[in-house]
């Protein structure tokens, strides 16, 4: 068989290879990996969690970059482009070296079947070993136990939170969902949650492997004015004046929290000064997360979709001053939690543009419509075939002193974020 020349191509075929996107388990994977022959002595950070993942790994990567060290990045889903999933020192790879990859993998992997994101992983991966690196940093796609990031063993693993999501993966409960975050733990290696609430189930599975926990609140914490902020742990660490990391939000700070644990317990391996991580945390930027755009009126892209984020979200928009209308663009995938999100943000908004998203799980924009009408939400709601066109119609209907909020699905923020940057080109 030949094997696409492009990044397009190798997309396509994995896309329509497979007609179940999600399949969790770590054999297949774990056997391609072997067969990859692709191996290295970098340290390994691997970040899993519900919501938080994308921003621990930024700032992450910030700081080891600040501290002078090689650092490889894979996270996911990306916004724009494919290549936003695998950076290496900060920039992301080239189509060709995906392309080896993905090739590569596929050489490896013989008649074992592979998911779109399994081969991706993998293709990541054997980037990274091809690369005198320092430390890789790996974001884990769903869960954590049976998700094909932990076929590679973590030197420190990090559980940003635990809430409800995925929920027909991984169960429907908080600590049936706590255990299967907790399977990026390993036995004797630092274990660090950044939930300030941990279920009892990853609690017990930590302490049953004999990882070294370390929990939020208990074995390290922050305080904080609004200027700068400190940061303690249990052994007697203090750093204080601290900069707010860059990434908005009221929450960021249980993430760098969890950053500084994850770089005090590796302090042995890869030392950080102060100096890098307050330069990094200056410096750390990620697209739609809680992304506030300059201009008038002001717009803010959050890939918030479950009812956690969506919480946060509207805290931080009610932290955001005054505004006299606020326009909702929101797309959102069917099997989510669309109700528990609506419940907790319609009050923050005056004017609903609703959209499609394509794809086999996509909402239509009259059953998302639906659906918010089912969870309380009151006014007018126009629906619109793709974000973009959404977007388009609140720019033109909002004043200028008016705020426009995207949200929902990567999917919904993507394709609005591409419009923007196309317009603005």
């Amino acid at each position: 068989m030949e094997f696409p020349d492009s990044l397009g191509g190798w997309l396509e075929l994995l896309e329509s290879r497979h007609t179940q996107a999600i399949q969790l388990g770590l054999e297949r994977v774990s056997q391609v990996r072997d067969a990859l022959k692709a191996s290295s002595d970098v340290v390994v950070i691997t970040v899993g969690g519900t919501n938080g993942k994308g921003s621990t790994c930024a700032m992450l990567e910030a700081i080891l970059l600040a501290a002078g060290y090689r650092v490889g990045c894979y996270t996911s889903p990306h916004l724009v482009r494919y290549n936003e999933r695998v950076r290496i020192n900060g920039v992301e790879v080239s189509d060709e070296r995906l392309v080896d990859g993905f090739t590569a993998v596929e050489a490896a992997r013989g008649a074992v079947p592979l998911t779109y994101f399994e081969h991706g992983t993998l293709a990541a991966w054997h980037c990274f070993c091809r690369e005198p690196l320092d430390v890789v940093i790996l974001e884990v796609g769903l869960g954590g136990r049976l998700d094909a990031v932990n076929a590679i063993d973590p030197d420190c693993a990090i559980v940003t939170g635990v809430a409800m999501d995925h929920m027909d993966y991984l169960g429907d409960t908080r600590e049936k969902i706590g255990f299967e975050k907790a399977g990026i733990f390993r036995a004797e290696r630092p274990a660090i949650c950044a939930d300030p609430l941990p279920p009892a189930s990853l609690v017990a599975y930590a302490r049953e492997i004999r990882a070294d926990l370390r929990l939020v609140t208990e074995d390290f914490g922050f305080s904080g004015d609004r200027t700068q902020w400190v940061w303690w742990s249990r052994s007697g660490t203090r750093r204080g004046g601290l900069a707010y990391p860059a990434l908005r939000g009221a929450n960021q700070l249980l993430n760098a929290s969890a950053v500084m644990m994850a770089l005090e317990t590796l302090r042995n391996r890869i030392p950080v000064s102060m100096q890098a991580v307050r330069q990094g945390l200056m410096l750390v930027e990620l697209p739609g997360r809680f992304q506030v755009l300059p201009g008038k009126p002001s717009v803010v892209l959050d890939v918030a979709h479950n009812p956690q984020a969506a919480g946060v979200l509207s805290e931080n928009l009610s932290n955001m001053g005054f505004f006299p209308e606020t326009w909702a663009v929101v797309g959102m995938l069917a099997d989510k939690d669309v109700e528990g999100v609506m419940r907790l943000i319609q009050d923050r908004v005056d004017h609903w543009l609703v959209t499609s998203l394509p794809g086999s799980r996509g909402l239509a924009a009259d059953a998302l419509a639906e659906r918010m009408r089912v969870a309380g939400v009151k006014g007018d709601i126009g629906c619109f075939d793709r974000p973009a066109e959404a977007f388009s119609e609140a720019e033109q209907r909002a004043q200028e002193g008016d705020r426009i909020v995207v949200f929902g699905s990567f999917l919904t923020v993507a394709d609005v974020l591409d419009a923007i940057r196309a317009s603005r080109h």
